[in-house]
């Protein structure tokens, strides 16, 4: 991993790595429950439609749909007002979301998240009324309900010269165990005897290592369908005890194959590029020219006695140039991502001079990875 600038490692160092690692392979090893999931034992999404109330004078300015969304939540408890004869300024509305993991049954809790979807200043110190959380099916999944913890604040407004603090997002929060499941999804994770795995990362690669891996435990059991999917097939000695052999199926060691890729986030200035990154041999020159312009203003003032001068602005520019000597850095052949480190540190670059780098290597076909920059 790259931040703020590459780690360059010794060849010593490096051929003791590899001599170690020779001997125990399974140091790279992940279990296959850590690489796959099991299919029909995927998560869903629900999504609800509510109001958050006790804001303090913080929550939404009279918005319409505010208005009459409390309207409709009195008329249920028998009280019938006119949207217009209410005002909101406690009152929020909110949107919630939330991911109902495989196999919960009715009376399990799941988190929400609650986001304001108007103007509200912020949801701390609110309570969410109890809120139906539909399925992309239409039909309630899950009730939610209960106070709004929020991961920042809003502090001063109103106050002596207007003065406001804010910290993080004061009109997002979130309820630890605030939603019911009333209904359950159905799972079903065998079909005539097979269960199905698919990997979080395609590969195929991956794929036919895990169905080998699987195979030395549970001989002629597994078979690599594509890229993303491994068919399992249940022993017969663990029929009627699917439960007890995903348990111990799960904890198989599997090496997965990762792709040459380099990651590159401008925003943090973060290098992450995987241990399979190759280059063809190639030189690398860095230099760089820094041009600076600097103006400033002073006074011309006439001297005494002078009755035909005036006073003016004069402006003074400075023009200054520093350019930095660049020099050649020769890559060996097909090098590692370790003496790619060692070549660009030995150049003394930056962190934002080695996202040129890398664009660059890629663009003149040396670099033999992915780039992605977010």
């Amino acid at each position: 991993m790259f931040y703020g600038s590459l780690v360059s490692f010794s060849r010593r160092a490096l051929c003791a790595g590899l001599a170690l690692l020779s001997f125990a392979p399974a140091l790279w090893a992940s279990r296959v429950k850590d690489l796959a999931l099991v299919g029909g034992g995927r998560e869903n999404q629900l999504v609800g439609y509510g109001l958050v109330v006790g804001l303090a004078g913080d929550g939404d300015s009279n918005a319409q749909a505010t208005l009459r969304s409390v309207a409709n939540t009195l008329q249920r408890f028998g009280i019938t007002v006119d949207p217009t004869q209410i005002k909101a300024k406690n009152v929020a509305a909110v949107m919630i979301t939330a991911d109902v993991g495989p196999f919960l049954r009715t009376g399990s809790r799941i988190d929400i998240t609650v986001a304001s979807m108007s103007d509200a200043k912020t949801l701390q110190g609110g309570v969410l009324l109890q809120t139906p959380l539909l399925g992309a099916d239409g039909r309630v999944y899950a009730v939610g309900q209960g106070p709004i913890a929020v991961g920042g604040f809003l502090g001063g407004a109103g106050g002596a010269g207007g003065a406001t603090v804010q910290k993080n997002h004061p009109t997002v929060g979130v309820i630890s165990s605030g939603a019911i499941i009333e209904r359950e999804i159905p799972a079903r994770f065998v079909h005539d005897g097979i269960l199905a795995l698919q990997l979080h990362n395609p590969d195929f690669t991956s794929a036919a290592r895990m169905a080998l891996a699987i195979n030395r435990v549970y001989p002629g059991v597994a078979q690599a369908r594509d890229a993303a999917s491994i068919d399992v097939r249940v022993p017969e000695s663990f029929r009627g005890q699917e439960v007890s052999f995903l348990a111990d199926l799960g904890q198989v060691e599997v090496q997965p194959d990762t792709l040459a890729r380099i990651v590159i986030n401008e925003r943090t200035g973060t290098i992450v590029a995987t241990s399979t990154v190759r280059l063809s041999r190639v030189a690398i020159s860095l230099g760089s020219l820094t041009i600076t312009i600097a103006s400033t203003t002073g006074v011309s003032q006439p001297n005494a006695f002078n009755n035909s001068g005036q006073t003016q602005a004069v402006t003074n520019t400075q023009t200054a140039v520093d350019e930095v000597k660049g020099g050649f850095t020769v890559v060996e052949d097909a090098p590692s991502i370790e003496r790619l480190a060692a070549a660009l540190n030995a150049l003394g670059v930056s962190t934002r001079e080695m996202m040129a780098i890398f664009q660059t290597l890629k663009r003149s076909g040396a670099l033999q990875a992915e780039l992605v920059i977010n």
